[in-house]
């Protein structure tokens, strides 16, 4: 004989149900909006059927469903999808930082423009030749001064402000450092509070989507795999557990950031390691460089001292085979230190002379309207420079191979501008393919409110409808305990 209260059973459990999944509908709706929330759904099981399969059972046509319960509360989400974002979203944060730093050092370089060093050298070279026709004129004396003023005050300005932006870069490195042992630590606790509700046979969504969030968010600073932890007690077969972090340097090596509850500083992490890899940190280590002269920063500053002690120590030994106006054989125009180290030289040259008199224009002494030697003095931009040295001039100890000044000037902002490039073209492009997995991402995992109104609806229709169930069953009830049995009355 079947239960006649089993109706009653059965719509109770579907309003119970469809309630669950109206308040889980209400979460996501209210979390629309909510950074790293991931919608959520009612998993609805049917519950067991009736009769069981016993000796005892009653004889009916056959088992008849109890109706349904919400079996857990699940949030949708492609882990697959999510591995995907995280490593576009490190090769992004690598170019993006990288980018950032070469258009820092080409707006400080500003080249081509009127304003930048080339400007500066081409005035200074143009003032001697002015020189040359006039070279008693004290005003063209003057002018060659103060245009070789500018000249070293720009190779100041660029060195200064190179180092500046370098140092801000440190702070940067610093900060970014601090950053990531804050999500490692915060990755840590959020992975203690999984481990106190899992066992008990909970799924912990939000703190799920909290942790989520933190990993993708170390994603963009480090390159990172992760392993899971399984907590065991009652926790269920869907429960994703903790997640141990580690973060992958540029020879494939494994270096354990987050292990469960516990975390390792990345003060304690050969950081160097991590200078070839991608994120945002191995950008900011490239940039900062080290101090073997290696790195974005260091190579540019490295070749500005050059450019500056080369165009220096030339131009001094063709100013010393001239004359000035009281026919003493020139000295040297420019001041080097003594050491004959070029490191540094573009923060510290200076104009050595100080009276007109004394720039040495004339190739003999004593000779008026000869302006030979700051003809030559003009076209020492244009000396071919062999190994190191030129030989014509018996000029040696340069810290450029070959080529010309001008030349050498010109392949450092060539190739500062191919690697501006690179890095625009490979940011743009790893910002397409993370916006492209960010938004397939999003199709699985971002609220739609469309959807939550088209469920909202649904899951109220089948709340009434259980509702009138009961209200049926009642009447039946009715029938039978108060109708039956009183025929005749």
């Amino acid at each position: 004989m079947r239960s006649t209260f089993m109706g009653l059973e059965t719509s109770k459990r579907g309003m119970y149900s469809q309630q669950s999944a109206i308040y889980v509908t209400g979460h996501n709706i209210a979390n629309a909006n909510t950074p790293g929330y991931t919608r959520q759904r009612v998993n609805f099981e049917t519950t067991k059927p009736y009769p069981a399969a016993s000796m005892n059972r009653p004889q009916i046509p056959g088992q008849l469903g109890t109706g349904v319960k919400d079996g857990t509360i699940q949030r949708i989400r492609d882990r697959f999808v999510d591995e995907q974002f995280r490593g576009e979203n490190n090769q992004f944060g690598y170019y993006e930082t990288l980018a950032k730093s070469i258009s820092q050092i080409e707006d400080v370089m500003n080249e081509p423009s009127e304003n930048g060093l080339s400007k500066a050298m081409a005035q200074f070279w143009q003032a001697l030749q002015d020189l040359s026709t006039n070279p008693e004129d004290e005003g063209a004396r003057r002018v060659v001064i103060q245009r070789g003023t500018g000249v070293v005050e720009t190779f100041q300005y660029l060195s200064r402000s190179l180092t500046t932006l370098r140092n801000d870069t440190k702070k940067e490195l610093d900060a970014t450092v601090t950053q990531i042992n804050n999500l490692a630590t915060q990755i840590a606790s959020v992975n203690k509070q999984i481990s106190e509700v899992e066992p008990h046979g909970y799924l912990p969504n939000d703190l799920y989507d909290e942790r989520d969030r933190l990993i993708d968010e170390l994603s963009k600073l480090v390159p990172i795999e992760t392993t899971d932890i399984h907590y065991g007690g009652n926790s269920l077969d869907i429960a994703e557990g903790g997640r141990n972090v580690f973060i992958i340097d540029a020879r494939g090596n494994r270096i354990n950031l987050v292990d469960g509850e516990k975390t390792t500083k990345l003060e304690d992490i050969d950081k160097l390691s991590l200078s070839e890899g991608k994120g945002k940190l191995a950008a900011l280590i490239y940039a900062y460089g080290n101090d073997d002269g290696t790195g974005l920063y260091p190579e540019i500053l490295d070749q500005l001292d050059k450019y500056a002690y080369s165009f220096a120590k030339v131009f001094n030994e063709v100013h010393k085979k001239g004359f000035d106006l009281n026919g003493t054989q020139g000295g040297d125009f420019f001041n080097l230190p003594d050491s004959g180290d070029y490191k540094g030289v573009a923060g510290s040259i200076s104009v050595k002379i100080k009276l007109p008199s004394q720039v040495a224009a004339s190739s003999v002494a004593n000779e008026k309207g000869n302006g030979q030697n700051a003809l030559e003095l003009g076209k020492v931009k244009d000396l071919v420079i062999t190994n190191w040295e030129i030989e014509d001039l018996n000029i040696t100890g340069l810290q450029i191979e070959s080529g010309t000044l001008q030349s050498f000037y010109e392949g450092i902002i060539g190739v500062l501008a191919v690697k501006g490039q690179q890095a625009n073209r490979l940011y743009y492009n790893t910002g397409v393919l993370l916006n492209s997995v960010e938004n397939n991402r999003k199709s699985i995992s971002e609220v739609s409110l469309d959807e939550e109104f088209s469920n909202l609806i649904q899951f109220q229709h089948a709340y009434a409808a259980s509702a009138r169930m009961i209200s049926v069953v009642d009447e039946m009830l009715d029938k039978i305990i108060n109708g039956m049995g009183n025929v005749g009355r």
